[in-house]
């Protein structure tokens, strides 16, 4: 039954990655905080995105699951949350994994997906689950639990920057004599990605047309490297190569950008949640359910939806990103400017 009889003490939410799924819990931690003020909540969480929400002043703890270490995380995860009983566990997940974790976790209530959504028989290591619905935007089904636990939402996304990074970000910003377009040109699912030479070009046109610096942005995985080093070598434009494995620093950048150029990635939902405007591109993944959230649609460049397509859809669709020209991204980029730079 929505709501709880008693204000809980102490809270689990078990939120382990992606980037942009952590982005999307960040809003739950500060709405149970303000509805219950006394509450204790506490992360479960892997070391990348602990990175990056670290700061979260809702957060008051960290249990960090490093699967890197295989068996033995487990092993440290059960030590970590030994003799602890959590009023309430809430599971954002539907992966086995993550069901795992919520098995160990002590708590007479354990809240997670409806049967249909959860996968992996996530569903068998929760004793309650939210009503089922259709499915829409990621954020808003996290939106569901709050709604079930009779929770006000507080859309707030705080990834309180600390003095430091905020001298280090004028900084970097006041070296650039126009705004800055950040751009990801590259994600560790190739189905994801746009051409290398379509990018080029539309760096070309951003610097030389548009007025804007370039400056391509993520981290240094092989994957990311090799695509940044491809488009670099063809274009005419001199973007800013500001990759590095350091999430803290793409969250400043995207927040001084003027625009983010990306495809469906972390860094996409960062921004989003940042209020950067986001020229968005898809055709792998369904906008309606994983584009921006806080940021216009109509932005996004939209290779994935079908005509009469209404409901979201996890389906991933190969191909599609081809399917997407230079000139419908240079369209998105120059109403992007009109409007917000």
């Amino acid at each position: 039954m929505p709501g709880m009889p008693d204000t809980p003490r102490s809270v689990a939410i078990v939120l382990l990655s992606a980037i942009g799924d952590v982005v999307h819990g960040m809003p739950l931690a500060t709405s149970l905080k303000r509805a219950w003020p006394g509450v204790r909540i506490t992360w479960v969480i892997q070391p990348v995105a602990h990175a990056l929400v670290e700061p979260h002043p809702d957060v008051d703890e960290y249990v960090v699951f490093d699967r890197s270490r295989g068996l033995r995380a487990f092993r440290d995860f059960r030590k970590a949350v030994s003799g602890r009983r959590f009023d309430l566990v809430v599971d954002l997940q539907v992966y086995l994994k993550a069901g795992l974790l919520t098995g160990v976790l002590d708590s007479p209530r354990k809240l997670g997906f409806d049967r249909r959504r959860a996968r992996d028989l996530n569903w068998l290591f929760t004793t309650e689950r939210i009503p089922a619905a259709e499915m829409q935007h990621v954020q808003d089904q996290y939106f569901e639990f709050l709604d079930h636990l009779g929770v006000p939402t507080v859309k707030e996304w705080n990834f309180a920057f600390s003095p430091e990074e905020r001298a280090v970000r004028r900084v970097f910003f006041d070296d650039l004599d126009r705004p800055a377009l950040a751009v990801v040109v590259g994600t560790t699912r190739p189905g994801k990605n746009w051409l290398p030479e379509r990018y080029a070009r539309v760096l070309e046109v951003a610097e030389n047309d548009l007025g804007l610096r370039t400056v391509i942005v993520g981290s240094e995985n092989p994957v990311e490297t090799a695509a940044v080093r491809e488009v670099v070598e063809m274009t005419r434009a001199r973007p800013i190569v500001a990759l590095r494995n350091d999430l803290r620093r793409l969250a400043w950048l995207l927040d001084g950008s003027a625009l983010l150029l990306s495809p469906d990635t972390g860094p996409l939902h960062i921004a989003s949640a940042l209020e950067t405007p986001v020229i968005g591109l898809y055709g792998y993944t369904d906008p309606k359910r994983v584009g921006p959230y806080r940021t216009s649609h109509a932005l996004v460049v939209d290779r994935y939806s079908r005509p009469g397509e209404t409901v979201p859809s996890t389906e991933s669709r190969s191909g599609n990103m081809e399917r997407i020209e230079v000139n419908e991204v240079l369209e998105k980029l120059e109403l992007g400017v009109r409007e917000y730079v």
